[in-house]
């Protein structure tokens, strides 16, 4: 029987390794969505899956209430690689359940209840995420949600100043924004986000569950604007595949971020595989593949199907493809003629979110399937 929360796709996905999926009858699909940016380093990534294999041979859970040596290592990884002073680390399953807590951590921190976030943000779906996230259709069937939010124009840097005031608690956004359409924020919005946050006293966060481990060509996209935050969550390719969130922090908030616990917070077999994920995608500096690969790759978008869409738009292997409300026709043409697997932003936007991995060669090849989809 099938399960009802999702639309399943007609194609029954088996294997994976490096970019590339199989199905039940051997095809093989290019993975240009990479299940929503969750396997940065691939398919069955072999650090990955070891560091995994041998922790549970070890010990498979121990609720986080008691010190292991797995959560321990991601706690360091994860404070050194933050940026400077955010060295606090909270560990939870989901970017939803991270952004929950930071929303949480906020008003307790403050003592103030307003939250602001953006148009077209999307920040999860538990209820507290949920009231931050934009679009309607996510949230009426389950309102009405947690109140006291306030949404502004996404890169307007005047709408936010005025919207931050002494009652703000704390400003959800994301760097880039991705289910809104990948749309990347100013240096300038950012900076007037972190102005207005600071002398109202509010936490800013920056939702980084989709921008995080590399995929924009920094480790994270906080870096590349130089805007430090008091709080950034990751999720997705935190665990290359292993569900994990994470909520990293500066210490005035996790000094005060009141009664917030979770079961199954940094258990040992996932702690394990995240660390092996950051620790790898730091070594062997991953985020410079995003970067160059990203570049030429939107270039080749750009020289082949630029005068045939709207725009070609995002940051490192981060990109969009506006081409109006088309985009789902061309995403199972892309599947199933075509052998590419890539994901929607909306109703009007194609979404590149590959295993940061991805060659030049991978690349010549989805320009090659998008132009027999959209020019031809």
């Amino acid at each position: 029987m099938s399960g009802f929360v999702f639309n399943e796709k007609p194609i029954q996905i088996e294997e994976g390794d490096g970019v590339w999926l199989s199905d039940d009858a051997g095809n093989e699909y290019l993975d240009m969505g990479a299940s929503y940016a969750c396997v940065p380093l691939g398919h069955r990534h072999p650090a990955v899956d070891q560091a995994a294999k041998s922790q549970i041979d070890r010990l498979t859970y121990v609720q986080a209430s008691y010190p292991n040596a797995a959560r321990t290592r991601l706690y360091e990884t994860l404070a050194d690689t933050a940026p400077d002073p955010i060295d606090k680390v909270w560990l939870c399953n989901s970017g939803t359940e991270a952004n929950e807590a930071a929303l949480k951590f906020a008003r307790a921190a403050t003592g103030e209840s307003k939250l602001v976030a953006t148009m077209q943000g999307f920040h999860g779906r538990t209820m507290g995420s949920l009231a931050t996230t934009w679009k309607s259709k996510y949230k009426k069937p389950y309102e009405p949600l947690a109140g006291d939010v306030e949404f502004v124009p996404y890169d307007d840097p005047e709408a936010m100043r005025d919207a931050v005031d002494e009652e703000t608690a704390g400003v959800i956004v994301e760097p880039i924004q991705g289910e809104g359409g990948i749309n990347p924020a100013s240096t300038e919005f950012l900076e007037a986000t972190r102005e207005a946050t600071e002398d109202a006293g509010a936490a800013l966060i920056f939702d980084e569950v989709q921008t995080g481990m590399g995929r924009t060509g920094s480790l994270w996209a906080a870096q590349e604007s130089g805007v430090v935050p008091d709080m950034i969550t990751a999720a997705k390719g935190l665990g290359n595949g292993y569900p994990i969130g994470a909520t990293l922090c500066r210490e005035w908030i996790a000094d005060e971020y009141g009664s917030h616990a979770s079961t199954f917070s940094g258990g040992p077999v996932i702690s394990a595989a995240a660390d092996a994920t950051v620790s790898t995608i730091v070594e062997e500096d991953v985020p410079s593949n995003a970067a160059a690969v990203g570049d030429y790759l939107r270039a080749e978008l750009e020289a082949t199907l630029g005068d045939e869409v709207r725009d070609i738009r995002g940051e490192g292997l981060m990109i969009g493809i506006e081409v109006g409300r088309g985009a789902m026709g061309h995403l199972k043409q892309l599947a199933m003629s075509e052998g590419v697997l890539a994901l929607p932003a909306g109703r009007t936007v194609v979404r590149l979110l590959p295993p940061l991995t991805l060659t030049e060669e991978d690349a010549d090849h989805v320009v090659d399937a998008l132009e027999s989809v959209i020019v031809e």
